[in-house]
């Protein structure tokens, strides 16, 4: 074997760990712990080593077998989803995160195992610190259980104080000088052009994702300084084949492209130039959309240093970076227990028997994060409270995210089912819909023979391992219909119903009760409601709603709403409080109908209008006569009183919320009338001004020698004098004084005016 630096360290790792039973072992990239360390501890039993991805497992297994001399599945082997290549002899497995917790699950103190390894712990995958928590639990009840937590870049310190202040070993790597430059703005395909003839190994270019890698492998393919040397894709969406022949030694010049699973772990040979675009694409839970969405974002700056470690393993290296040498990179990656859905972890748990809550996690996830996961996993009818439900036990048994569990129990496990949910969970890209449908997901699945090869062999898998969890068998005669298709997505997407804005339009609404837009990819523009399988943020001037890029309509009547509730709203056109039944699915309407308003809901509505609106004349006049009487009202108080029990504007009369002494006192101290000596009834007007007037003819108040005064202050009436037609000839509030002086010169006019009437010469 060829010597490597973590050699020399190898004995004081395997004392440390036989004397306190764990250890954390810090060291530089290229310093091969990840090869070296586990053989060593195999003498003492079994040992399982976590990777963050698939293809690492797999390569670093093929690695240790050809270093060793063992033979793959005999002595050393792999575990993954899908993928098991271990035999009844094997004392060393490479595993994926995940498969740590399904064995802790069957047997919480793993007694098939001696040494469980957690490898590149700074990556802060969701599985590893759940992989480590159940882990620490186990080792701490179990005496001979021995925990090695392994990294590059770590703050060891914070890790062996989690396992009981263990040692920490510290390795350094073995690294060539590495000439560092900066090209910001420059085009992926043109960088990898410039550096082709200064390096006689390979280039690795880190993109954020498959996207970019084939768009970028296209560029190349047009460049001609590029044409004849080989470009091959890195990425998790290949298959093991693929990904493996990128990994395989060529000893020639080649282009690999590749995401940021190149970046630790996994080692892509004869690198001797790194192009860095600084990307990467991280999952981040959007709690208004309920999902994980991949943003892509700046790598941290332990992140960038990795990746240039890869061009300095065999000689000196180049390494181009795609950014300003001044911008600043944020120091550490983000562990993703705090940026992702946690469903599937809280399902672990609670199968566990643990409490998501109570765990003594290395970190502990955010307790919104928990909480949604407890919710959702609810909606899929996995938990009844906080107990798993036959449902839930189902699930957890699946190696899939439990919505997607949920569509292939719903879909008994059929193929169409199957093909769907291994489409789903490896990420692939549905090609866009031509023409209309019921089910973009049905649609990208009608056609087996058109899914990749790694699809449909995850697909067979998924419809075993459904057949052999559920509870109901497979579906009769000719398999699930269109219709038992959509109900089966709706069901892993209960939380995700949409509702069209208008029959024809592509504006939707969410059950969260935001806005989104269905695509232009999507062929479901028929359906009022939908699932909305997969969705992204928006883009262009609409970026504000999110853009539905998958869907499945659902029947009306598959919803069941969640809450119904009673509205109670003013008909201003009506001047009436209108009741509504509203029946919700989360934050979506799902049926409205009128109904009988309740008067205790309705009277607050109307109090709330009349006082909008003010006080009517009539209003102001009876508060004007309560103020001349010396009664304090309140306008808004008395609305509200009178507004009890009422439904319509029209009903409110604010003399009926005064007690009766109060309406006997504004009746005695500032009457509604006045009885003139000709018999007639005049009504009295209170004006903001504190008089009190009263329109009159002037034949109405012969008699009267004088005006009468009203209230506490003795107001005299003011006499607005008319004649007979009813225009106005005085205004007086001293009849005493006109009938003296003016009167005459009135009676003369309207004499001669009206000779028919009466106008006595002494009106008194």
């Amino acid at each position: 074997m060829q010597p490597l630096p973590i050699d020399a360290h190898v004995p004081e790792i395997v004392r440390a760990i036989n004397v306190a039973r764990a250890v954390v072992v810090t060291a530089a990239p290229g310093a091969g712990k990840t090869t070296r360390v586990p053989p060593a501890l195999v003498g003492d039993g079994t040992v399982l080593v976590l990777q963050p991805r698939r293809v690492a497992a797999r390569s670093i297994a093929r690695w240790i077998a050809q270093e060793q001399g063992w033979t793959l599945g005999r002595e050393v082997g792999w575990h993954i989803r899908f993928d098991r290549r271990v035999g009844p002899d094997t004392r060393l497995i490479l595993a994926t995160e995940g498969m740590l917790t399904a064995r802790l699950q069957q047997d919480p103190l793993v007694h098939d195992l001696r040494t469980i390894v957690i490898d590149e712990f700074h990556e802060r995958s969701i599985h590893a610190d759940v992989g480590l928590a159940l882990a620490r639990e186990a080792w701490r009840a179990r005496g001979d259980l021995r925990l090695v937590v392994m990294s590059a870049t770590l703050d060891a310190a914070r890790v062996a104080a989690y396992l009981g202040n263990c040692p920490v070993i510290d390795v350094p790597g073995r690294q060539h000088p590495l000439e560092v430059s900066y090209s910001p703005g420059s085009a992926v395909d043109q960088a990898i052009a410039a550096v082709l003839p200064r390096t006689s190994g390979a280039v690795l270019c880190f993109l954020p994702g498959a996207p970019e890698i084939r768009r970028a492998a296209e560029q190349l393919a047009r460049l001609p300084a590029v044409r004849d040397v080989p470009v091959v894709a890195l990425h998790g969406g290949l298959d093991g084949e693929a990904q493996d022949a990128a990994l395989r030694p060529t000893g020639s010049r080649r282009v690999v492209l590749a995401t940021n699973l190149a970046e630790t772990t996994v080692t892509v040979p004869d690198v001797t130039c790194v192009v860095d675009t600084g990307l990467h694409k991280v999952a981040r839970y959007d709690a208004d959309r309920a999902i994980d969405s991949l943003e892509i974002e700046r790598v941290s700056q332990d992140s960038a240093d990795q990746r240039a470690g890869r061009a300095g393993r065999v000689q000196a290296g180049l390494v181009v970076r795609l950014w300003d040498a001044r911008d600043r990179l944020r120091p550490h990656r983000e562990a993703e227990i705090a940026r992702v859905d946690l469903a599937a972890t809280v399902l672990e748990i609670l199968a566990w028997g643990g409490d998501p809550r109570a765990l003594e996690w290395f970190e502990p996830p955010p307790d919104a994060a928990i909480d949604a996961a407890l919710r959702l996993l609810s909606r899929l009818g996995a938990l009844d409270g906080t107990r798993l439900t036959p449902v839930g036990r189902d699930l957890q048994r699946l190696p899939l995210h439990p919505r997607l569990g949920r569509i292939l129990t719903a879909g008994r496990g059929d193929p169409s089912i199957a093909r769907a949910c291994a489409l789903l969970s490896e990420r692939h890209l549905i090609p866009p819909r031509r023409g209309a449908t019921s089910s973009d997901v049905l649609s990208a699945v009608e056609n087996e023979t058109q899914l990749p090869p790694h699809v449909r062999h995850v697909a067979a898998d998924l419809e075993r391992s459904a057949h052999r969890v559920a509870s109901n068998g497979p579906p009769a005669g000719g398999g699930l219909s269109e219709t038992d298709f959509r109900r089966a997505i709706f069901a892993g997407y209960p939380d995700r119903l949409a509702r069209r804005r208008a029959p024809t339009g592509d504006r939707f609404v969410l059950a969260t009760g935001t806005g989104a837009r269905l695509s232009r990819d999507s062929g479901v523009v028929n359906a009022e409601f939908v699932a909305v399988v997969d969705v992204t943020s928006g883009i262009g001037p609409q970026a504000s709603e999110a853009l539905i890029r998958l869907a499945s309509a659902v029947d009306a009547e598959w919803i069941v709403p969640t809450a119904a509730v009673t509205t109670h709203e003013f008909d201003a056109a009506a001047g009436v409080v209108r009741a509504f039944r509203i029946e919700m699915y989360d934050e979506l309407i799902i049926s409205r109908h009128q109904i009988a308003p309740d008067p205790n809901e309705a009277g607050p509505i109307v109090a709330a209008e009349y006082i909008r609106r003010g006080p009517t004349a009539d209003d102001q006049q009876w508060l004007r006569r309560a103020e001349f009487a010396g009664q304090t009202v309140d306008f808004a108080d008395l609305a509200r009183l009178a507004s009890h029990g009422r439904v319509r504007l029209a009903d409110v009369d604010l003399q009926s919320a005064l007690p009766d002494s109060g309406k006997r006192a504004i009746s005695q101290g500032a009457p509604a009338s006045f009885k003139t000596p000709s018999g007639r009834v005049a009504s009295l007007e209170y004006r903001d001004n504190g008089a009190v007037v009263a329109s009159v003819r002037l034949q109405d108040v012969f008699g009267l020698a004088q005006s009468p005064r009203l209230g506490s202050k003795r107001v005299p009436i003011t006499f607005e004098l008319l004649a007979p037609s009813g225009r106005p000839v005085q205004v007086t509030s001293d009849l005493e004084s006109f009938w003296a002086r003016g009167y005459a010169e009135v009676r003369k006019e309207l004499r001669a005016r009206y000779p028919k009437h009466k106008w006595p010469e002494k009106p008194t």
